[in-house]
């Protein structure tokens, strides 16, 4: 099934966004659609036409447009909403600042003078009838400029689809009209000569509350659209870390172009200061590289001819000509910034109960005001007590606080992740990491460097160290094994040069081929046994159990006749896989090595990094299968590999977890991509979405409790209990507050270090 991403406008809340999503969910051919209100993206998988999905969401009462994929155009996008928010905080600025200079000259009349008796000009003081005309006519001012929350309002009744927008201008409106009514009925008053009743009527207007409500809003509008700006900044520092221009070699002249019109093959140069424009291979010249933006390494990297380099790096000396071999949406920065935004994008399984929520949050406001105005009416209220009552529950009330809860602390904790150099493909990987109990590594490449090195050689007294390595060299050199590079590397560090061979044959347990005429055999004690009539002395015998209790290949190198010695190869341990795997165990977590390689080998391993649990001599096909039964258990799995033999256990874990410098194959499979490739990282992920999930868990309880809370209290629920209650003003402003303190609190997170 196709997958596509769109962008859809108009949308003002978390009802917003639940309508437009059961709305595109219900059409034929769509089996999974999310919404973000945040991003004011949609993505959905599914084979209905572009045409379909654009109708189905102006039905409801928004418009749709599509979202690029390339670099390029996540780039025009990228400028293009920090365009839009740019453009929305200054139509917001606009909105705000004579709405505010009418609001103080509103609130001046009916508030300073009304109550306090503050001097105004005479024909405001002694006529009840101009002093409440002023006030309309200021008021009325002020919702003419913020005549969108009305449009946005009554649109969405109109599709069936009410949001806050409708809860504001409902409150607002109301407040508005029957201020309005109040005059004609003060003003005959005034023509009777009712002095007194005029007075009492112009002290029971509410068109200071219609106005302060809109103002209020879009002071909570103008914050929040600035919090807002802030969550995607990660993105925005990826994309800035591709430059727009490069200097390529057009009919032997260096030309500067575009980086979208770089094609594969085009030959780039590099200079001192220069960013790296795309990914690709040195083909003449050496320069340093500072791979700090994707791989959090500060110290620069030596690259010469065969060396690659990639995409968004930064060379800080040398000159070199780049053939470039990835562009576009297939380098390495194209990729990340992908899985950062999907993850910023896509829905975490917590947020399933808020959505169900704000789907029917709106129409449940709605009705209980209106039971809030019906319930006082028949118990014999005063008509001013009970318009301020429904008007403040409508006002209140915050389905934003619900949508913005668990949005934003993705994103920010997915940005963060990603400036720590962890990139989570999606925000469930963010949440699931979040409640890991359980961590089951791979051992070679994961727990080890995954480059096998030689580090001891012992010979037969009549055999020099020299000859041992020229034989097993001139065998290796044929085969394309890591132990037989292993060999080749060291036969290179003490500058034997190795013969060329002849009959080269790879066997279970060992090779063998003819090295100036005589047959060498190289293998483990078993495979020497079958094919050699040399017998191991007593000492090689002690020596080669001595090197495989310490965990190490050892390999015998032999004729038909004799035995020259053995040569031990290890696995270096990762610098930092004992103190992430400790951190674990601080953490409570519990930690197993999951292999395929022997158990005197993988028991030393474990011992070395304090991992108690071992499960050696595992089949590739085999470790799915195992890390199900873990999940069987009731165990939270996270699986950390980097191998082919580990896509299947990375993709059955409950978040797989790959290590930067492993196969595609590996990277495709797991939720989580470490490019610094440590695995501290692998710690931090957990950490972060430990951290990430309470911060969700947060604005939740934020957002649920303001609304519990602020409903019965603006309703009056708390009047005959505690005397206490709230005005429509201050309903307004808490509701503006409540989705900024949501905004706000996520941003905390930017202040947390995982690592």
């Amino acid at each position: 099934m196709e997958k596509r991403k769109y962008r859809v406008n108009g949308m003002s809340c978390a009802a917003c966004s639940s309508k437009v999503e059961k709305t595109v969910s219900s059409l034929p051919g769509i089996e999974h659609c999310e919404v973000n209100l945040l991003l004011g993206t949609m993505s959905l998988i599914g084979s209905a036409s572009d045409e379909s999905i654009k109708s189905a969401v102006e039905a409801a009462g928004y418009s749709l447009e599509m979202d690029g994929s390339e670099i390029e155009k996540n780039k025009d996008i990228t400028v293009k909403n920090a365009d839009k928010k740019g453009k929305t905080k200054e139509i917001l600025f606009k909105r705000l600042l004579p709405s505010a200079i009418l609001l103080l000259m509103l609130m001046y009349v009916s508030m300073g003078h009304n109550m306090w008796g503050l001097p105004i000009f005479a024909f405001l003081s002694d006529n009840p009838l101009s002093n409440a005309l002023f006030q309309m006519i200021i008021s009325a001012l002020i919702l003419v400029i913020n005549k969108e929350f009305f449009h946005n309002g009554a649109r969405g009744i109109v599709h069936l689809a009410p949001n806050m927008d409708t809860l504001v201008s409902l409150g607002s409106g109301v407040s508005f009209i029957y201020s309005t009514v109040m005059l004609f009925v003060m003003n005959e008053a005034v023509l009777l000569n009712d002095t007194q009743k005029a007075y009492h009527i112009l002290h029971e207007l509410y068109f200071e509350s219609a106005a302060m409500i809109l103002v209020l809003i879009t002071v909570g509008k103008m914050l929040e659209s600035i919090a807002k700006g802030k969550t995607t900044s990660a993105i925005r520092a990826l994309m800035d870390l591709t430059p727009k221009t490069a200097i390529v070699v057009k009919d032997s002249k260096e030309v500067e172009i575009s980086v979208s019109m770089i094609n594969k093959g085009d030959i780039i140069i590099l200079k001192r200061g220069c960013s790296v424009p795309v990914d690709g291979e040195i083909i003449e010249g050496s320069v340093s590289v500072d791979e700090s933006g994707l791989t959090g390494e500060s110290i620069p990297v030596d690259k010469t001819s065969g060396d690659c380099v990639f995409g968004a790096t930064t060379v800080t000396s040398g000159y070199a000509k780049l053939r470039a071999e990835k562009v576009g949406e297939e380098t390495a920065i194209a990729e990340i910034i992908r899985m950062v935004k999907e993850a910023s994008g896509s829905k975490a399984p917590v947020a399933k109960a808020a959505d169900k929520v704000a789907g029917v949050f709106v129409p449940f406001v709605i009705f209980i005001s209106l039971m809030t105005a019906l319930i006082l009416y028949f118990m014999g209220a005063e008509i001013g007590e009970i318009l301020t009552r429904s008007v403040a529950v409508l006002v209140v009330s915050c389905p934003c606080a619900l949508g913005l809860a668990t949005p934003v602390a993705i994103m920010v904790g997915s940005g963060l992740g990603a400036r720590k150099n962890i990139l989570f493909k999606n925000a469930a990987a963010l949440e699931n990491s979040g409640r890991i109990n359980t961590v089951v590594f791979d051992k070679t490449g994961t727990i080890t460097e995954g480059i096998p090195t030689v580090d001891e050689v012992i010979t037969e007294a009549k055999t020099d160290i020299e000859k041992l390595i020229h034989l097993a060299a001139s065998v290796e050199n044929a085969s394309e094994h890591p132990l037989a590079k292993a060999i080749v590397n060291y036969s290179q560090k003490l500058s034997v040069q190795p013969s060329k061979c002849n009959d080269f044959t790879a066997e279970t347990g060992g090779v063998r081929a003819f090295v100036n005429g005589e047959k060498i055999l190289i293998g483990n004690k078993n495979y020497i046994k079958k094919n050699s009539a040399a017998a191991f002395s007593e000492y090689l015998t002690l020596e080669f159990q001595r090197l495989s209790t310490e965990g190490k290949t050892v390999l015998a190198i032999a004729s038909e006749k004799d035995i020259f010695g053995i040569i031990s190869i290890s696995d270096k341990i990762r610098l930092d896989s004992k103190t992430a795997i400790d951190e674990l165990h601080k953490m409570g977590v519990e930690t197993i090595m999951l292999t395929g390689d022997n158990e005197l080998t993988a028991r030393h391993v474990a011992e070395l990094v304090d991992i108690k649990n071992v499960i050696s001599e595992v089949l590739p096909s085999e470790k799915g299968a195992l890390i199900r039964t873990l999940k069987s258990e009731g165990k939270r799995v996270a699986m950390v590999g980097d191998g082919v033999n580990d896509s299947v256990a990375l993709t059955e874990a409950d978040v797989g977890i790959a290590i930067g410098r492993g196969v595609d194959v590996a990277i495709d499979s797991a939720d989580v991509v470490l490019t610094r490739d440590s695995l501290c990282d692998a710690v931090g992920a957990i950490k972060l979405g430990r951290r990430t999930l309470i911060n969700i868990y947060e604005n939740l309880f934020w957002a649920f409790c303001y609304n519990i809370i602020g409903i019965p209290l603006a309703a009056g629920v708390f009047i005959p209990l505690f005397g206490v209650s709230l005005t429509p003003m201050f309903g307004a402003m808490a509701m503006s507050i409540s989705s900024f303190i949501v905004v706000m609190n996520a941003l905390r997170l930017n202040l947390y270090n995982p690592l």
